[in-house]
């Protein structure tokens, strides 16, 4: 039996920041690239905070060649005086002393992104070394951390600048024994610090990298602010007015500004943030939004007799339709909800934001006739196809879990029913779905062959890709319905599998399933149930030993590997069709042994362009895609 001891010393207590490096995750989330990535923000953060205060002009971020990172700004500099509380100089006790910063309501700021007071103590905490700089009334100071906080060289001044000269430097080598790795990726840098200059107009933010043999540098500054954003997204897209809807106002201390403009595409592309804090879940200040955008427009139709008495009211669905918008938000003192706090839970918002935006709107269609005429008329067109799809969506509808009328036959169904525990596999062709039947585990996978490309629904309204035999059977075997009938909940497989082959065709497949997973399934790609298979491209044999590889890398590192006297055979894989059930099972669908690749949404906002550019309407975009990035395509079939 053990030991039945609990006393006064089995509690811990962590004092300073040991609490930090002791469990980094409740304060950063994750100590992997995704974690590394958010110290920077940590420190950009404080920075912006200057710039919303109305003090900061500019934020440059550089990347040194050993991954430290350092963050400028021109803001007024951090205090430099003995703190009261903590006795030791303002600078050491914002980087040492948990919860300590000008957020809480002392004046510091009025509205804050880094709300919790915790970032410079914390990037401090998990990092091998910290150096900050402040120039402030005329002087240059500076102290340095190492090892998780521990101060090794006080505040002290070491120079002289002109006194209009104000700002703080910061430089910090993220801890290694802390993160799963230490190496930053610029473009992940890249998207949010332009995320950034949208969301906050005039302020000039510049990413520099100085690894590599040619420095890289980026600098944003947008005057038009979200405008500009909604600019950016609907590159790609064909609006059907020119003019980009901009407005704004501040109601009970709370500063509303939405920038939206349609488009000719069938999805909408909504984001809202507050605090330049990305809500990816909503929140009260998009409900009110939605809410008076619908109300409004409904109110324009009716009294210019464009929706008639008898008609249907227009749905939120219909007035979203092929919609790009910006809401952002700026608020004192924001309350966010859900597991990953992402949505924005302060009732008193959803009236304010409707408020706003009603007014706004409204006085745009009026003083704007043809415009709204515009719109209204894409908006009932999409009423009418959502009529349509109501009635073809009643064919995708699983009436059980084994219904050959849904699935036509094509669905080889699993027999386990606890879905956390199924996967699907859709395989490109009937010849290797027939392999992949045999080749299967029947207790937990399915297999869905597909015959041909599927629609690309970029380019189609959801009645139309409802008519598509193939997305018909897709939406029917997940069982979640689709649109505003859409539940998670009732997914049936934890993981679908894309399976294609490794070539042109394949890579199209993928890329228009992606395309209606994004665009019809959104929830199940950022959930993370998504997958491709990753069917090897050589198979070396040697003696009794054979070896599967994925690519001339591997097989080159595979064959540097083996005695130099050893005689070997390199065969290049065949398609997945010609593949026998074993081979198929043994390379690619054996859980034991296959490489799977999980497909993921770090940034939507980025991902929606990527869709628009090459699966939309517009061609210029992807011309310029294609030809900026056709030096770097391998494996092509000619």
């Amino acid at each position: 039996m053990a030991e039945n001891k609990y006393d006064a010393s089995d509690i811990q207590v962590l004092e300073g920041l040991e609490a930090v490096r002791k469990r980094p995750g409740m304060y950063i989330g994750t100590t992997d690239v995704k974690g590394l990535h958010h110290l920077v923000w940590e420190i950009v953060d404080n920075a912006i905070d200057e710039a919303l205060a109305g003090f900061c002009k500019h934020i440059e971020i550089t990347i040194h060649k050993d991954n430290s990172i350092t963050v400028v700004d021109d803001g007024r500099g951090i205090p430099v005086a003995v703190h009261p509380k903590t006795g030791i100089s303002t600078v050491e006790t914002v980087y040492t002393v948990l919860h300590a910063g000008g957020k809480f309501g002392g004046g510091g700021y009025k509205v804050s992104g880094g709300l919790h007071g915790v970032g410079a103590s914390v990037v401090n905490a998990l990092s091998s070394w910290v150096e900050v700089t402040v120039k402030r009334e005329g002087k240059i100071y500076e102290c340095k951390f190492e090892n998780g906080g521990k101060t090794t060289q006080k505040l002290h001044e070491i120079g002289v600048c002109d006194t209009d000269t104000t700002g703080t430097t910061v430089t910090f080598k993220p801890d290694p024994d802390i993160f799963d790795t230490d190496i930053y990726d610029y473009d992940t840098l890249k998207v949010r610090t332009r995320e950034l200059a949208f969301l906050n107009k005039d302020l000039r933010l510049t990413l520099t990298d100085e690894r590599g043999e040619e420095q890289k540098q980026d600098s944003f500054l947008y005057e038009g602010g979200i405008s500009e954003y909604v600019k950016y997204l609907n590159k790609g897209k064909t609006p059907i007015h020119d003019e980009i809807i901009h407005l704004d106002g501040e109601e009970a201390g709370v500063f509303l500004e939405v920038a939206m403009q349609y488009n000719t595409g069938y999805t909408d592309s909504i984001f809202s943030f507050v605090n330049n804090i990305n809500t990816h879940d909503g929140g009260t200040h998009e409900e009110g939004v939605r809410r008076a955008l619908t109300r409004i427009i409904n109110n324009y139709a009716r009294k210019n007799n464009i929706l008639k008495e008898k008609d249907e009211a227009l749905t939120g669905e219909d007035v979203k339709e092929g919609l790009t918008m910006i809401v952002s938000c700026k608020h004192p003192n924001p309350q966010f909800e859900g597991q990953t706090k992402g949505r924005l839970g302060n009732s008193e918002v959803r009236k304010i934001a409707d408020n706003v935006f009603a007014d706004g709107f409204e006085r745009f269609l009026m003083e704007n006739p043809e415009e709204a005429r515009v719109i209204i008329d894409k908006t009932m067109t999409a009423a009418r196809a959502r009529v349509a799809a109501k009635r073809a969506r009643e064919l995708t509808r699983r009436k059980s879990d084994l219904d050959p009328i849904n699935f036509g036959g094509k669905l080889v169904d699993c027999k386990e029913k606890d879905p956390s525990v199924c996967e699907i596999f859709l395989v490109e062709g009937d010849s290797a779905g027939g392999s992949a039947i045999k080749g299967r585990d029947s207790m937990t996978q399915a297999i869905l062959p597909l015959k041909g490309k599927i629609l690309n629904v970029e380019k189609a309204r959801l009645d139309k890709a409802l008519s598509n035999e193939e997305i018909r059977t897709i939406i029917t075997a997940f069982g979640t319905g689709i649109g505003d009938e859409f539940d998670l909940s009732k997914l049936r497989y934890d993981k679908i599998i894309m399976m294609t082959d490794a070539d042109v065709d394949g890579s199209h497949i993928r890329v228009l399933l992606l395309t209606l997973f994004y665009r019809f399934f959104r929830p199940i790609v950022e959930a993370g149930h998504v997958y491709a298979a990753q069917p090897p491209l050589f198979c070396i044999k040697h003696g009794k030993t054979i070896k599967y590889v994925l690519n001339e890398e591997e097989r080159d590192e595979y064959l540097a590997s083996l005695n130099p006297n050893t005689k070997y055979d390199i065969a290049r894989m065949k398609g997945l069709g010609e593949m026998d059930a074993e081979e198929l099972n043994e390379t690619t669908m054996d859980i034991n042994k296959r490489i799977l690749r999980k497909i993921t949404v770090d940034d939507l906002a980025t991902a929606d362009a990527a869709f628009a550019k090459l699966m939309g309407e517009d061609v210029g975009p992807r011309r310029q895609f294609i030809e900026e990035n056709a030096v770097y395509a391998e494996n092509l079939d000619f």
